[in-house]
């Protein structure tokens, strides 16, 4: 028999950890190859790991809510294949055991009995924060208790505690507080400061009502922030005529969906117009490495997708720019619909090098979108209104309705500039006020 290390996957870009959110296959279970063993979930995606062999479940690495990182053994199952290693260990162990145990082999179990002591005593605390094995082993041999421990807020993801945040609590530990010589010379920067740390308390009334975030409504709130922080937010709007499109549409839609069995909606037109503009304007699908550029050969276009918990969710469209209208509407239409039913696969949510998001099918006619990071740029659709509006002809200008919506373009002012930025939002403008009405699907 030998033994598989079923580890987890990679889940895509800046996704680091997951969390175990279910066991599908308990301890002995018979594990068919491709079948899902377990439910994870990241800020991005829900998502099961399939196993890579046949065989029975040996044994469960993790718990539930447990935080895995990426790359990291989740399971071991065994399969009916040889183990050539199992073989040859077996007569060194007898061997061992006939002659003096060897110096290395005390060593290295003194240092397994250490971890074990370290691990028991410094345990993950009553009120479900994690401390990494790093952080425990350092707590223990420093003496720090759990309450100094729980006392701490840490700079790593949700606020857990990093290696160099317990070296510094170490640091200052028994430093006393400096007291001011006459409390006007705490400056207002000072105070701030304070402040920020330890948010003031929030009054609640007889009828109000505290609601929990749910966990992917915490990473989304992280991954916000981060990114303003990130990221020099700046905003061009542009007003586009989408007339064409919309009777085209309209003439069309019955044809297209009798033909390909797929419902024609604007947003494939839209992506059609942004990777022919992000073809034309490349230092646009890019992303930023610290001081340095990359600039990707490929244009991915994140679609972002609204699930029923009001939560978004980015699936991607792999190399946009090589579909025609056609295909592009099939992969949309294939995308929003298993976004909607939580079929995703971690492969559809990675890659991406542009975002696009639709504020106008909640009824917005312009946003300012949140930079989905690394990517350096995103683009809001406005929702499309009748409008009155000026057109002007050979024969004169006249007054006219004409269909009219807002393109919103947040982008990252650290590395594309103004006039960039501009202009790349007003190329999709072009294209689509260009689209011809007589065009053939």
């Amino acid at each position: 028999m030998a033994k598989f290390e079923l580890k987890l996957p990679k889940m895509g870009e800046s996704v680091a950890e997951a969390t175990i959110t279910s066991w599908l296959k308990e301890v002995g279970d018979t594990i068919e190859l491709d079948e899902a063993i377990v439910e994870i979930a990241t800020d991005k995606v829900d998502s099961e790991v399939p196993s890579e062999v046949e065989g029975v479940l040996l044994e469960k690495l993790f718990n539930v809510d447990d935080v895995v990182a990426v790359g990291q053994t989740i399971a071991i199952i065994e399969t009916s294949g040889d183990n050539d290693s199992e073989e040859t260990a077996q007569p060194m162990v007898e061997e061992i055991k006939e002659d003096k145990v060897p110096d290395e082999v005390i060593a290295i179990e003194r240092s397994i009995e250490e971890v074990k002591e370290i691990t028991s005593e410094v345990k993950k605390s009553s009120s479900g924060k994690f401390y990494s094995p790093l952080v425990k082993t350092i707590a223990k041999k420093e003496g720090i208790t759990m309450d100094e421990l729980e006392s701490l807020v840490g700079t790593g993801l949700e606020n857990r505690v990093t290696k160099n945040d317990i070296l510094a609590y170490i640091e200052n530990r028994g430093t006393p507080p400096k007291v001011a010589v006459k409390e006007k010379e705490v400056s207002s920067q000072t105070v701030s400061q304070e402040t920020s740390k330890k948010a003031a308390p929030i009054s609640l009334n007889g009828g109000d009502e505290i609601i929990e975030m749910t966990r992917m409504g915490k990473l989304i709130a992280h991954h916000m922030v981060e990114s303003i922080q990130t990221s020099a937010h700046v905003q061009s709007f542009v007003e586009c005529d989408v007339t064409n499109i919309v009777n085209w549409r309209n003439k069309v839609k019955d044809k297209f969906l009798a033909r390909e069995g797929e419902k024609i909606t604007f947003t494939p037109i839209f992506m059609e117009a942004v990777a022919k503009a992000l073809k034309a304007y490349p230092m646009v699908n890019i992303s930023v490495d610290g001081d340095k550029i990359i600039k990707r050969k490929n244009i991915n276009l994140g679609m972002a997708a609204a699930l029923e918990d009001g939560n978004l969710i980015v699936p991607v469209i792999k190399n946009a720019d090589q579909l025609n209208l056609v295909g592009m509407t099939k992969v949309v239409n294939d995308l929003a619909q298993r976004a909607r039913t939580n079929q995703l696969k971690p492969d559809d949510i990675q890659g991406g090098t542009y975002t696009v998001t639709n504020v106008g099918s909640f009824g917005s006619i312009m946003g300012t979108p949140i930079i989905n990071q690394p990517q350096v740029g995103i683009l809001a659709l406005g929702a499309i209104r009748k409008v009155p509006a000026v057109i002007e002809t050979s024969e004169g200008d006249f007054i006219g309705i004409r269909h009219k919506m807002f393109l919103s373009h947040s982008y990252d002012h650290r590395v594309v500039n103004g006039a960039l930025g501009g202009m790349f939002v007003k190329a999709v403008a072009d294209y689509l006020e260009a689209f011809d009405v007589n065009r053939e699907f």
